[in-house]
C-alpha cells in the first residue's frame, strides 16, 4: 500500500452502513455492499496458489539449528496430497475428526489442510492441556468428547503420556518418537503414499456446509463446547474480510504470527487469510511469555511481516525491545503496512506507545486497528477499516452479517446473524438451542454502543461481556470490560493484566499481575505508583463504579492449570475471583498490603 490509504478505494472500502430502528430501542446494522462469490472449500485456494504460482514462498518455519524450514505453494500442495492419500489408505473411522496436540508447525499444517482437502473435519486442542500440565484430566475428557480418528502431535515425549492413559481407539502419529509409543506412526511415513485419484474424487464430494475444523471455546465454564466450522463459514468470512481490506487483492500479505491454531484468532483468521490470498505465512515460535517473547522480536524483525497480528498482551510485551532498540524499531517497521489487535480489549496506553514509536521510526503514525468475533463466527463479525484515532471501536458489520444491539440492562447487547455464523456446537442441541434467539441472531455474550449515534459510520464501541458485570451494594453498576481496560493503561507499564473486583461490595476492588518491569522497581516503590495512579485515575472524574478504591498486587503469576490464562495471553477474569477468593478477601480486609487509593 502507498499514498493514502485511507482515501484509496481500491486499498480499504469506505466506511458505510445501513441502521434499521426498532419500537423496542433495538437497531440492526449492517453493510451495504452484497457479499461477493466465495471460494466452495479451503481447498480451492490451495489448488489455487499452487497452479499459478507454485514456486512463491507460502510457510516457513524456523528448525532447531536456527535455520529456516521454507514450503513453496507447489510443495505445499504436493505433500498435502501424499498426506491426503495416505489418510484414505488408513480407513479411518468416518466422521471421526484428526485431533491435533501440539503447537503451530509445518507439519502440523499439512496434516491439517490435508484432512480438510479429502473431507475431513479437524481439531487443534490447545498445547497447555499436555504441555504445562501433569494432570491429565481436562485433555482426556476433551479426546473422548470429540472421538478422533487419529491423533497426531509433534512429539511422543512430551504428548505421549497424556495419550498413553487416554482409553482412545485411533491412530496415533508423532513427527518425532513414534518409535516410543506403541503402534505410532511416525509422521514421515504418510509423505511416502504418491497421490491417487481418490484424492480427487473425495475434494470434489466436499460441500459448503462440510465440517472443515471444531474448535473449542475457552472452557471459561470448566467444560469446553465444540464449535463447528464449516468450509462455508470460513471461505465466506475470508471473502467479507477481503472486501474491506480491498488491498489483499493486489498484494499479497506477509505475516510473522505465533497466535495458536487452536484459537480462531491464529488459525482462521490469520492463516486463512494466507490460504485464500496467496501470502506468506512464517510460524514464529515465540509468544508473549518470559522466555519466549525474545523470540518473536527476533523473528517478526528478521522476516519484516507487512501485516503485523497480535494480541493486546504481546503487542505490550513486544513495546518495550523496540523501545529500547532503534535498528530493532526499524526492521520491524520496514514493510509493515498495518498492526492489527483483538482477542482483548487494547489499553490506550500501549495505542500511544506504539503511535509514538511509529512516529519515531518511520516519521508517521502506523495503521492500528481491530475487529471483532468470536470462535462461533469464524471469527470476523466488524472491521475498523478506516482510521481510528484511539483504542475502542470494534468496526461496522462486514459485508453478509447483520448486528443487533438492543437494550439489555444497563448496556446494548451485541447479537449476529450472517452466512459465517456456526450452525451449531457439536452433538449438543440443548445448547446450540440456547445459542441463538428467536430471530436466529446468535447471542455472543458482548456488549456496545455507537461511538456516534448520529453518525452511525463511525462504528462500534466494545462494552464488555454482559455476563461480567456487575452492581455494587449501592445499585450501581460496574462495566468490567471497560473498567479493566482504563485500569491497565493508567497503571502502565506496571500492571500485565487486573481483575475487577466488587460484587455484592459498595466499592471496587482492583487484583494486580504485575508486569517484568514492577519487579525492577524498588521495594515499596510499587504501592505507592499504583496509589497515585488511582488516584489520578479518580481525579479525571466519574463515580464510584469507574475508579477502584482499593488495590491488591499478587504474588502469584496467572496460572494455566486453572485456566486463569489462556494460549493468547489474556486473563479469564471469573477464573481469577474463583481459585483467588481468598485474596479478594484481604483486598477488603484491613491488611497491610491493600493499596488504598
Amino acid at each position: 500500500m502507498s499514498g493514502d490509504i485511507f482515501s484509496d478505494p481500491q486499498q480499504l472500502a469506505p466506511p458505510r452502513v445501513v441502521r434499521v430502528g426498532f419500537d423496542d430501542g433495538s437497531f440492526v446494522l449492517r453493510s451495504p455492499e452484497p457479499l461477493k462469490p466465495y471460494a466452495r472449500c479451503i481447498g480451492e485456494w490451495l489448488d489455487h496458489w499452487a497452479a499459478t504460482t507454485p514456486e512463491a514462498p507460502a510457510f516457513a518455519e524456523r528448525a532447531p539449528d536456527g535455520c529456516w524450514r521454507r514450503l513453496s505453494w507447489g510443495e505445499t500442495r504436493a505433500q498435502v496430497g501424499r498426506i491426503a492419500q495416505s489418510l484414505l489408505g488408513l480407513k479411518l473411522a468416518p466422521q471421526a475428526p484428526l485431533v491435533v496436540l501440539s503447537d503451530n508447525a509445518l507439519d502440523h499444517l499439512l496434516l491439517m489442510l490435508a484432512g480438510m482437502h479429502i473431507g475431513r473435519a479437524v481439531c487443534t486442542v490447545s498445547s497447555a492441556y499436555c504441555r504445562l500440565t501433569k494432570d491429565h484430566t481436562k485433555i482426556h475428557g476433551i479426546l473422548n468428547t470429540l472421538g478422533p480418528a487419529l491423533v497426531y502431535a509433534s512429539d511422543a515425549q512430551v504428548y505421549g503420556p497424556a495419550l498413553a492413559s487416554a482409553g482412545l481407539h485411533a491412530v496415533t502419529v508423532f513427527s518425532h518418537g513414534a518409535e516410543t509409543f506403541p503402534g505410532a506412526l511416525a509422521f514421515d511415513s504418510l509423505l511416502r503414499t504418491a497421490e491417487g485419484p481418490a484424492v480427487q474424487q473425495a475434494f470434489e464430494a466436499i460441500t459448503p456446509d462440510t465440517h472443515a475444523k471444531y474448535l473449542l471455546t475457552s472452557g471459561s465454564t470448566g467444560h469446553p463446547k465444540v464449535v463447528i466450522n464449516t468450509h462455508r463459514m470460513l471461505c465466506a468470512n475470508q471473502q467479507m474480510i477481503a472486501q474491506a481490506w480491498r488491498f489483499l487483492d493486489h498484494e499479497k500479505p506477509v505475516l510473522v504470527d505465533w497466535l495458536p491454531w487452536s484459537h480462531t484468532f491464529g488459525g482462521n483468521h490469520n492463516l486463512n487469510m494466507v490460504l485464500r490470498n496467496g501470502g506468506q505465512l512464517v510460524i514464529d515460535e515465540g509468544r508473549p511469555a518470559p522466555g519466549l517473547i525474545e523470540k518473536s522480536v527476533r523473528n517478526v524483525c528478521e522476516q519484516q511481516p507487512t501485516i503485523y497480528f497480535n494480541v493486546p498482551r504481546g503487542l505490550d510485551m513486544l513495546l518495550p525491545f523496540l523501545e529500547a532498540d532503534e535498528e530493532l524499531a526499524r526492521q520491524f517497521f520496514a514493510r509493515l503496512r498495518v498492526v492489527f489487535y483483538a482477542g482483548a480489549a487494547l489499553p490506550q496506553a500501549t495505542w500511544t506507545r506504539l503511535q509514538a514509536l511509529a512516529r519515531r521510526v518511520r516519521g508517521q503514525e502506523i495503521w492500528l486497528t481491530t475487529s471483532w468475533g468470536s470462535t462461533e463466527t469464524s471469527p470476523a463479525i466488524t472491521s475498523a477499516h478506516w482510521k481510528l484515532e484511539q483504542a475502542g471501536v470494534i468496526g461496522l458489520p462486514l459485508p453478509g452479517m447483520e448486528l443487533k444491539l438492543l437494550p439489555n440492562g444497563e448496556k446494548l447487547e451485541l447479537r449476529v446473524r450472517g452466512v459465517s455464523v456456526f450452525p451449531g456446537y457439536r452433538d449438543a442441541p440443548q445448547l446450540t438451542a440456547q445459542a441463538f434467539d428467536e430471530e436466529g441472531y446468535y447471542r455472543i455474550g458482548d456488549a456496545g454502543f455507537l461511538a456516534d449515534d448520529n453518525r452511525p459510520e463511525a462504528g462500534v464501541v466494545f462494552n464488555g461481556r454482559v455476563a461480567e458485570d456487575f452492581k455494587l451494594t449501592t445499585g450501581t453498576w460496574v462495566s468490567v470490560g471497560t473498567l479493566r481496560v482504563r485500569v491497565v493503561s493508567a497503571l502502565a507499564p506496571l500492571a500485565q493484566d487486573v481483575v475487577i473486583t466488587g460484587h455484592d461490595r459498595d466499592e471496587v476492588g482492583v487484583l494486580v499481575f504485575p508486569s517484568a518491569e514492577a519487579a525492577k522497581l524498588p521495594a515499596g516503590e510499587l504501592p505507592t505508583r499504583i496509589a497515585a495512579a488511582l488516584k489520578a485515575l479518580r481525579a479525571e472524574g466519574g463515580g464510584s463504579s469507574q475508579v477502584p478504591a482499593r488495590a491488591l498486587v499478587l504474588a502469584e503469576p496467572p496460572s494455566a492449570d486453572a485456566g486463569e490464562i489462556t494460549d493468547k495471553g489474556y486473563i479469564n477474569q471469573g477464573a481469577v475471583l474463583r481459585h483467588r477468593a481468598e485474596a479478594v478477601q484481604r483486598l477488603y480486609g484491613a491488611g497491610p498490603d491493600v493499596v488504598r487509593a
